[in-house]
């Protein structure tokens, strides 16, 4: 433990330029969803802002919480939090969507 890798043996030192690079990507992604919420798409604005919100977070998990270089298991258990995520627009978008058929009222 004393030679700084920690229990499982192996260590990943990403260079910083990664992480400036990331930390660029991430501020234009804020800047587009300023810019989309500025302009009138109709519905596809909460589209467009979801589908740069879930860019931003892939970024975030990928390499600021270094699942890059992790185990499997730890995709996995991403995956799984993705995977919960999709089934919760899909809840919340059918309850929101209640009321609009006759007889299908809240």
């Amino acid at each position: 433990m004393s030679d700084g890798q920690g229990h499982f043996g192996h260590a990943h030192i990403a260079p910083a330029s990664m992480y400036y690079a990331v930390f660029a990507a991430l501020v234009v992604g804020t800047i587009l969803t300023v810019a989309a919420a500025k302009v009138d798409m109709g519905v596809m604005n909460n589209v467009v802002m979801l589908l740069i919100a879930c860019t931003k977070a892939t970024l975030v998990i990928l390499f600021f919480m270094h699942v890059r270089w992790s185990s499997r298991l730890t995709w996995i258990v991403a995956m799984a939090g993705f995977f919960w995520l999709l089934l919760l627009f899909a809840v919340l978008g059918d309850y929101i969507s209640r009321g609009w058929v006759p007889g299908t009222s809240r």
